[in-house]
């Protein structure tokens, strides 16, 4: 079936030159990179995580977002999913790649990867991370090439298929779970030292991937004339508004225990985040733009007469996308760093070097999600003839 990614219009093959640049770029900055070292990076002692550990930690987010068609649809035989449910997969298989990509990027040398699957330690939950990672990606390109197999062919997907559909349900909680216990249990970092922050990851990734999938789905009405139907786009939209909400619900409750307990430690790093801590305020903007876009993105999407009109629900999703990004692909990171156990404030700045790197990783992502979206949509108009 990958044969179908061949072939499309030159609007296809522009799209898919433009991403291969982006990649050579960043494949040049890596290289750079191997060659001197992470010191070519804004990471340091005190700020041992940037963008790299940052971006993995949004992007395990809007790779848990597939069980939120996923579940619907097959444990509750939600058929308005019936052609949406294999993009949300999909999107899955390019999200977990570029987690397992921003990690290589972090780790500076690639081999070093390979020491934790030689040389296991379960004790550490990076291995547990890598590990519940690396079956949720199997799982979700098994499970969606075989059903995308069987549809191809104009049959049922096999009945032994079903057990690892049900399977990846309870593995999408776990791999941003075991992503919140990564920070959680480290202590002296006040920001992240929080029982809710997996819960609170689970929140921001329900509201995400699917705001993401929503935007997709209207991209894609448009340049391949796939429908993934109303009906399912509000449906998401709803999941997206509750999602959003408890996410809200539960950053709020962050600040209450913080400010009402009067801890200092709890409150530098929120301190740091939206006023400013010691004359150190670089993220201060980054966490006013995500909070202000966050809380505008529900007004939006509150009201179900405003939600149906999807010129509005496309804007509200955006935003919404931006804000989250910005708060677990910005501000939790680096704000969790300030201030150190030792009372100091070093601020993070992002290389050269880096942006081109992520920008690459992005870009394969893209690459990666566009072979499989034009494979399954492929299949799914054959299939409809």
């Amino acid at each position: 079936m990958i044969e179908k990614a061949l072939t499309g219009s030159r609007k296809y093959w522009t799209w898919v030159a433009v991403l291969l640049v982006l990649i050579a770029a960043g494949l040049y900055a890596y290289g750079q990179q191997l060659a001197q070292g992470l010191t070519v990076t804004g990471m340091s002692r005190d700020v041992s995580w940037g963008v790299y550990i940052a971006q993995l930690t949004f992007l395990v987010g809007v790779a848990a977002s597939a069980v939120m068609l996923v579940l619907p649809y097959y444990l509750h035989d939600y058929k308005k999913f019936g052609k949406i449910v294999i993009l949300g997969e999909f999107l899955a298989v390019a999200a977990v790649s570029m987690c397992m990509m921003f990690v290589i990027a972090d780790m500076g040398k690639p081999m070093r990867v390979f020491n934790m699957f030689f040389y296991p330690t379960p004790n550490s939950i990076l291995f547990w991370d890598a590990t519940v990672l690396t079956v949720y990606l199997g799982l979700n390109i098994f499970c969606g090439w075989v059903v995308l197999q069987a549809e191809a062919k104009h049959v049922a997907p096999p009945k032994w298929i079903k057990p690892f559909i049900y399977l990846s349900i309870p593995w999408a909680v776990s791999i941003h779970t075991v992503t919140a216990f990564l920070y959680a249990g480290l202590p002296g970092r006040h920001l992240w030292l929080t029982a809710i922050l997996a819960p609170r990851f689970l929140a921001s990734a329900f509201a995400a991937g699917p705001a993401l999938l929503i935007l997709l789905a209207l991209l894609l009405r448009k340049v391949s004339n796939f429908d993934a139907g109303k009906e399912a786009i509000q449906k998401l939209a709803t999941i997206v508004t509750y999602a959003a909400l408890v996410n809200l619900f539960f950053y709020s409750l962050e600040f209450f225990t913080s400010f009402y307990s009067n801890i200092p430690g709890h409150m530098h790093s929120l301190q740091y985040l939206f006023v400013g801590l010691h004359g150190y305020n670089a993220l201060v903007p980054w966490s006013w733009v995500s909070l202000i876009l966050g809380v505008g993105a529900i007004l939006l999407l509150l009201f179900p007469s405003i939600r149906k009109q999807e010129n509005i629900l496309a804007i509200a999703c955006i935003a919404l996308f931006v804000s989250l990004w910005i708060d677990k692909g910005i501000c939790l990171i680096l704000g969790g760093f300030v201030p150190t156990p030792l009372e100091h404030v070093t601020e993070y700045s992002v290389g050269s070097f880096e942006v081109m790197i992520t920008i690459g990783i992005y870009a394969i992502g893209a690459l990666i999600l566009t072979v499989l979206y034009k494979t399954a949509i492929a299949v799914k108009q054959d299939a409809a003839k």
